[in-house]
């Protein structure tokens, strides 16, 4: 018998506990409140997106979903609330660095840009470069296959224009692509 068909012996290897699924996207346990409330509130506004359904309808059934009570409440709240009341200053932000329609964003991708543009306004404490990673991770794990580069093109510019300071001492001390 040569050594590559002997049967192996002692332990099996170790899995690695990176925090990550197979396909690279966090695992749940991975994952903080105000990640899963942007996730929660990704949800909720594809409802309002596609389904028309006002916010305060949304919101009652988001907070009954599985997993809810691990979310960040209060972000959640203002992220949801604060997407739909804001929704056409929002669009105003985002659309000069479109390159179509806003009728041909993805429903997805229009939601976790409305949450990246919502908090590079209202959560400063919030890092733009958190901002932009949280929004990319959304977009991989709901979105379509390259949704998340056009997210990324996208509130990058948006970045640029709402933290210029942030983003420019970024640049100045190298963390900054671009």
């Amino acid at each position: 018998m040569s050594d590559d068909n002997k049967p192996a012996t002692g332990p099996a290897p170790r899995q690695s506990r990176t925090g990550l699924t197979s396909t690279g996207a966090r695992k749940a346990s991975a994952k903080s409140a105000r990640s899963r409330a942007r996730e929660f509130a990704l949800q909720a506004l594809y409802q309002h997106l596609v389904g028309h359904n006002d916010a305060q309808s949304i919101d009652v059934f988001t907070r009954d979903l599985a997993g809810f009570h691990k979310a960040d409440s209060v972000h959640y709240d203002a992220l949801l609330h604060g997407c739909i009341g804001e929704a056409a200053e929002l669009d105003a932000l985002i659309l000069p660095l479109l390159d179509r329609k806003m009728e041909e964003i993805s429903p997805i991708e229009h939601s976790v840009m409305w949450i990246g543009a919502y908090e590079f306004l209202h959560c400063p404490e919030v890092p733009w470069r958190v901002v932009l990673n949280e929004c990319i991770e959304l977009a991989k794990e709901f979105g379509g296959t390259d949704g998340h580069k056009y997210v990324n093109a996208v509130l990058n510019g948006l970045a640029a224009t709402l933290r210029t300071p942030e983003v420019e001492a970024d640049k100045a001390s190298g963390r900054a692509k671009g």
